[in-house]
């Protein structure tokens, strides 16, 4: 796979140095050795934008640049030794994964919907599909959130970048194993919308062996009932990502418990249910909120 190359002010963005200050620290100091297109543009590689990193790191920290160009050879000879560590195991080493996800915000601020998708799709050439949605689609996507609601993202693109992950989590999960002696029902709570959840729960799931019957957002307490009954899968699994107050949740998740046939785990996951563990707990369900969950579900 060609490497990946970035216009100045592009490198600028994901090092957090300025334009200027490239260009004058390559001229002074000779840090940099940036290619250069056939229509005279420089590019960037990821390696030379992780230098400006551990160049902006030191002298943020007091280092003068003139004394920091003198550690070239050290910070080069340390890149290269974690780009060997992160090619033998692509999640040893944070800052690649890092790359690509600062790469994706920077198209999603560009309102870029074609540069999200050719990120993730880069992604997921280089990685296997777990280790695809765990160390960026899923990092990628809580970034987004988080921007979302501080005001740093509109809307539109939080919206565009999620259609970009939802769409790649709904092929792999076309790709993914489908047998499995264990069985698992996933819905989302009958008002909720949001799925992306559910679905990283069902690769996941299937990937590790189990028989996913995913149904999705909306799913009324009556047609889950009737489906649950018919297929009696092992385990039940629901999202409740939006919330809508104490009393509406446990009215919802009773209502819920009481169309279900006796027997059968349910777990429960999402924002709204993290919210109201206790309830969760009260009314005999159990709260999916941590990696470690991760073992009593598939086990």
């Amino acid at each position: 796979m060609a490497e990946r190359t970035y216009r100045i002010h592009v490198a600028a963005e994901l090092s957090g140095v300025r334009v200027e200050l490239i260009r004058a620290w390559e001229r002074r100091y000779g840090v940099l050795q940036p290619l250069r297109t056939p229509a005279g543009y420089r590019v960037y590689t990821e390696r030379d934008v992780a230098l400006l990193k551990r160049l902006k790191k030191l002298t943020d920290e007091g280092v003068a640049i003139s004394e920091a160009a003198k550690l070239l050879p050290q910070l080069l000879a340390e890149l290269d030794a974690a780009s060997v560590a992160s090619e033998e195991d692509p999640l040893a080493s944070g800052s690649g994964l890092d790359f690509w996800r600062d790469a994706a915000l920077l198209a999603a601020e560009a309102y870029d919907q074609v540069g999200v998708s050719a990120v993730v799709d880069e992604v997921l050439s280089a990685l296997p599909p777990i280790k695809a949605f765990e160390g960026v689609l899923a990092p990628l996507q809580r970034e987004v959130g988080e921007r979302w609601h501080r005001g740093t993202l509109t809307v539109a693109q939080e919206h565009l970048v999620t259609q970009v992950v939802r769409a790649r989590l709904v092929s792999l999960l076309h790709a993914a194993p489908q047998g499995g002696r264990k069985h698992a029902l996933l819905a989302c709570f009958p008002e909720e919308e949001h799925e992306l959840g559910l679905l990283a729960v069902a690769l996941r799931l299937r990937h590790a062996g189990h028989r996913v019957t995913l149904l999705g957002q909306r799913v009324p307490a009556v047609d889950l009932g009737r489906a649950v009954t018919r297929l009696r899968p092992d385990v039940v699994g629901l999202s409740a990502v939006n919330n809508p107050g104490e009393a509406v949740f446990e009215a919802t998740l009773t209502q819920v418990l009481r169309e279900l046939p006796p027997g059968i785990p349910v777990w429960v996951g999402g924002a709204a249910a993290t919210a109201h563990a206790d309830l969760v707990d009260r009314l005999g369900a159990r709260l999916f909120s941590a990696e470690g969950d991760w073992a009593r579900l598939v086990g």
